[in-house]
């Protein structure tokens, strides 16, 4: 029997994981194209599951301080997680949430 270590090629899902793990700035990359590609929010939360899963979701849950089952939970397609969820997550992958002008035209009724 051939060890999985051997094999002429991985599975996408594997391919994916190996680069987000190695490279920092893909992962950032890879979750802003995330959450400007659609209004989807399942889109966001399974891209930051893949980035979860890169480095370990049970290294990330202890060190955003929640339970490995509620960080599977939230960050299922059917996941709601608050903020606070979202921003203890970023940080223990090495990523923080960020703010930036969007590309419409549109100006706050309030100046």
């Amino acid at each position: 029997m051939k060890s999985n270590t051997n094999r002429a090629s991985v599975s996408h899902g594997e391919a994916l994981v190996r680069e987000l793990r190695a490279d920092p700035a893909f992962a950032a990359e890879y979750l802003q194209a995330a959450m400007e590609d659609t209004d989807e929010p399942a889109v966001l939360l399974l891209a930051l599951r893949h980035v979860s899963e890169a480095f370990g979701m049970a290294e990330v849950a202890r060190e955003a301080g929640i339970k490995r089952e509620s960080l599977y939970r939230a960050l299922s397609p059917t996941g709601n997680p608050t903020l606070k969820t979202l921003t203890a997550v970023l940080k223990a992958v090495g990523l923080r949430l960020a703010v930036t002008p969007g590309a419409t035209t549109h100006h706050p009724a309030c100046v």
